[in-house]
């Protein structure tokens, strides 16, 4: 069984990579998937920087499949996440990705999926 990680007692964020610990090829591999990806811009484009807790986003999938999109978005360095009392709430992490990665969330923020 493996162990929930603690959250930082004075901010309620679970552990996520340092800002200068952002790896292109870590961030581009959790948003190759499409329904992070599509987490990602719905969290962009309509919760305007405002913490949402991962039932914000729907999800048809089992509760276990949600939890680990959530994780791979918080350890890739997309996504922080902050415990507040059993929720985890979630925001973009902008300000790291953009001077990170300059323009990567604008793309992100302008892609539509194909038809098809």
């Amino acid at each position: 069984m493996q162990e929930s990680p603690v959250a930082d007692a004075e901010t309620g964020r679970l552990p996520e990579p340092a800002r200068a610990e952002l790896r292109l090829e870590k961030v581009l591999a959790a948003l190759s998937d499409p329904l992070r990806l599509d987490i990602v811009r719905a969290y962009l484009r309509d919760a305007g920087g405002v913490e949402r807790p991962c039932g914000w986003f729907k999800i048809d999938r089992p509760k276990s499949t949600g939890t680990h999109h959530w994780k791979v978005l918080r350890e890739s360095g997309i996504m922080r996440q902050r415990m507040v009392g059993v929720e985890k709430r979630n925001t973009v992490r902008e300000d790291d990705l953009e001077a990170r990665f300059p323009g990567l969330l604008d793309l992100v923020r302008a892609w539509e999926p194909a038809d098809g």
